[in-house]
């Protein structure tokens, strides 16, 4: 992803996206799907490029798929940030001048937000100690970025691994703690959107709770929690259970009670098949969940967990993979119906499309 880059394309693109999703819910009886488009440039916040070296210069390198072999050697990236863009001539340049910096270097990790922050990382085939420390500390400097090493086996900070992404949603600014080596939504533009989209969908429930699986580092947890009495939020992932920790901290959130567990067990602990240490303390028969929010992995929701999910009279599913998201559908199909739907291109100029659904029971 990132080198086919045709603006002039675009519209044309995302109708097809949009007929796709038509033809995948057409045999749920699906509304016709809201479309949220991305912007035609600068749009990807994150960027990872490897460094190709001919007669002992570097460049910044990336392939087509499939190809590690013929490397298409760039200058810019029109799909990345501006904020990217800004950065790697003067960055490449500071690693060619100073060997502490440049030596058997690899590969370089971009991190930025809609407000500007960036954070980079600089991967070598060598090991890195104080030395380097010093001479980064006056790149990230000269630069304004917080700054990385890795090496096998060692990693060095400078300052913060993480950078402060702050995005408005109806008529609020949420801020997120976003930690290097952790997910993030590449598309801030179509995120605020989604996230926008999704409090629109569940409206306000002030005598409900909400159950949501897969919450990562808090993205929809922040804004939905808005809109309910309390939140049970649930992710497995270690590094993105205390981000959302964090990010629920900053934010001042304090109705969302969040468990580190997988939604299979989450499955097994709402219908009393097993006990977890990880829920003393927390009465789970005192939440009135009126709705369930998951945003699964590209395998979509497991047998168990579709099972689970069936029981609430409201499911909102975020999806990242259209095939999977319409195979659950045809289980869910039975109980729930389709009342709202949406397209998001978070990944202009690929085939890939993010979609959310809106189920109620019927």
């Amino acid at each position: 992803m990132g080198l086919a880059f045709a603006p002039e394309q675009y519209q044309a693109q995302l109708d097809a996206k949009r007929q796709r999703l038509i033809e995948l819910l057409a045999p749920f009886g699906a509304p016709a799907p809201e479309v949220f488009d991305s912007p035609r440039e600068h749009f990807r916040l994150r960027a990872e490029f490897r460094l190709w070296y001919e007669q002992g210069v570097p460049h910044y390198a990336m392939f087509e798929q499939g190809d590690k072999r013929n490397p298409v050697l760039i200058d810019q990236l029109p799909i990345a940030s501006q904020r990217i863009n800004a950065l790697m001539g003067p960055l490449l340049a500071a690693c060619k001048a100073d060997p502490q910096l440049g030596r058997k270097l690899f590969q370089v990790e971009f991190l930025t937000t809609l407000s500007g922050q960036a954070l980079v990382t600089l991967c070598y085939h060598r090991p890195i100690d104080e030395q380097w420390d010093a001479a980064a500390s006056q790149l990230a400097a000269q630069l304004d970025i917080r700054l990385i090493g890795r090496s096998r086996g060692r990693k060095r900070v400078l300052g913060d691994d993480h950078i402060t992404e702050t995005l408005q949603v109806d008529g609020r600014d949420w801020h997120y703690q976003q930690v290097e080596g952790g997910f993030t939504q590449p598309n801030g533009e179509v995120n605020r959107k989604m996230l926008g989209w999704a409090l629109d969908v569940v409206g306000d429930n002030p005598q409900q709770d909400l159950l949501e699986l897969y919450c990562g580092n808090g993205n929809f947890t922040l804004p939905l929690s808005t809109r309910f009495r309390r939140v049970l939020a649930t992710e497995l992932a270690k590094r993105s259970v205390q981000s959302a920790q964090a990010n629920l901290a900053m934010n001042a959130v304090d109705n969302v009670t969040l468990v580190r567990l997988a939604s299979e067990e989450v499955t097994q602990a709402l219908t009393g098949v097993r006990e977890f240490r990880r829920l003393q303390g927390i009465d789970l028969s005192g939440f009135e969940f009126g709705t369930v929010f998951v945003d699964p992995p590209r395998a979509g929701l497991d047998p168990a967990t579709l099972e689970l999910v069936r029981g609430y009279p409201r499911i909102l599913y975020i999806s990242c993979n259209p095939e999977t998201l319409a195979a659950n559908l045809a289980e869910l199909h039975s109980t729930h119906r389709i009342s709202r739907c949406a397209l998001f291109d978070q990944f202009p100029y690929t085939h890939h499309m993010e979609s959310g659904v809106l189920l109620e029971r019927r």
